[in-house]
This record gives structure tokens, C-alpha cells and sequence, in this order.
């Protein structure tokens, strides 16, 4: 090849890979502009010690590092637990597993739900994620922690399904603490919600 066909060829290389980078890196902005900020934070979770369903003394200090999903059951409910606990498996299938969820429920019925009572709940269903924790406690201070620190409602019921009344929200908290989410339980969009929530939070560390 001759020396001018030679610096055309060299030319034309240098301008293809010019273009390839200026879309790349328009692509790339582009794309870091499509994803969801991280969601505001909305108060933060009062420290708090609980236990789990393995016996293990288990502090909101312990969860400090990574986001996790909260959860508000009881084992004697008939009507919307089972459904919520449901959502709280499908949400840890949706999750990537580079990713893992971290799960947190807590149940509004201390006083019968002890930590075994709570294993036998999880192994009934199948739930054997050691780090997806079923914690119970005193009945004042997971009352005071549920309404005070989550700002979720819980009282009596009204139904023998449900004896006693509690939020279906689920809740996302960061890895220092602060709630960041409100999320029906029910509501497939508010779940996908969610889900990008998530995401950004764990983008954001």
C-alpha cells in the first residue's frame, strides 16, 4: 500500500474509534441519567434490640452496611400476612443474587409469637435464609418501634382473621438506618417501585 492510501487508512481508524468513544460516552450519560435517584430519606429507624427466631439477640446495629426490606406479621393471622410474607419471598427471587435482599420481619404479636413460634412460621413456608430474620420482644417496645419509629399503625382488630390491625406497607431502610420507602404490599407497581428504590440505594452505597 502507498504512503497516502497508508495515512487515509490510519485516518479513517483514528476517526472510527473518535466516533465509537463519543457514542459510547454519550450512551453511557444517557444512561446514567435514565436511572432512578435514590429515593429521599424519610426518617430514621430508632435503635432497638429484638429477637430473632434463632435466639439470637439482634440490634438495629447489626444490620448497619447494607439496605434491607422490614415487614409487620403475626403468625395467628389469616387474612393479609400470609399474602405479605408471600411478596417478602417473591421480592428475594426478583433480587439478583450478587445482590442479595436482606429481609427484616417483625411480628405485632410478641406476646404469642415467640422466636420458636417464629421458626416453625418460616420452616412451614419454606424460608431457610439465615439472613432474612423473624424478630419478636417486648410488647411495649416493638409497639413503640412500629409506631414511633416506622410510624405505622397497630392496634386491635376487628376480625377473627385479624385480631389485631397493622400497616401492609413494606418498608425500605438504608445501610445507616433511614427509611427511604413506603411500599404497599399489594400494589404490583409499588413493589416495582421498590425494587428500583433498591437499586439506587444500593448504587448510591
Amino acid at each position: 500500500m502507498s504512503s497516502p492510501l497508508r495515512r487515509r487508512a490510519l485516518w479513517a481508524l483514528l476517526a472510527g474509534a473518535f466516533l465509537a468513544l463519543f457514542v459510547a460516552t454519550a450512551w453511557s450519560r444517557r444512561w446514567g441519567e435514565m436511572r432512578p435517584a435514590a429515593p429521599p430519606v424519610l426518617g430514621s429507624v430508632p435503635a432497638f434490640a429484638l429477637t430473632n427466631r434463632d435466639g439470637r439477640a439482634v440490634a438495629l446495629a447489626d444490620l448497619e452496611g447494607r439496605p434491607w426490606v422490614g415487614s409487620f406479621i403475626f403468625t395467628r393471622c389469616g387474612g393479609a400476612c400470609p399474602r405479605i410474607t408471600e411478596q417478602m419471598v417473591r421480592l428475594g427471587a426478583l433480587v439478583r443474587q450478587s445482590q442479595a435482599l436482606r429481609r427484616v420481619s417483625i411480628t405485632v404479636d410478641p406476646q404469642f409469637d415467640t422466636p420458636p413460634v417464629l421458626a416453625s412460621y418460616a420452616e412451614a413456608r419454606g424460608i431457610s435464609d439465615p439472613e432474612w430474620l423473624f424478630l419478636t420482644g417486648e410488647a411495649a417496645a416493638v409497639e413503640a418501634l412500629v409506631r414511633e419509629g416506622f410510624k405505622l399503625g397497630v392496634g386491635e382488630g376487628d376480625t377473627p382473621e385479624e385480631p389485631i390491625f397493622h400497616s401492609t406497607r413494606l418498608v425500605l431502610v438504608d445501610g445507616a438506618g433511614r427509611i427511604r420507602g413506603y411500599y404497599d404490599a399489594f400494589d404490583e407497581a409499588a413493589v416495582g417501585r421498590l425494587l428500583d428504590d433498591l437499586r439506587a440505594v444500593q448504587r448510591a452505597g
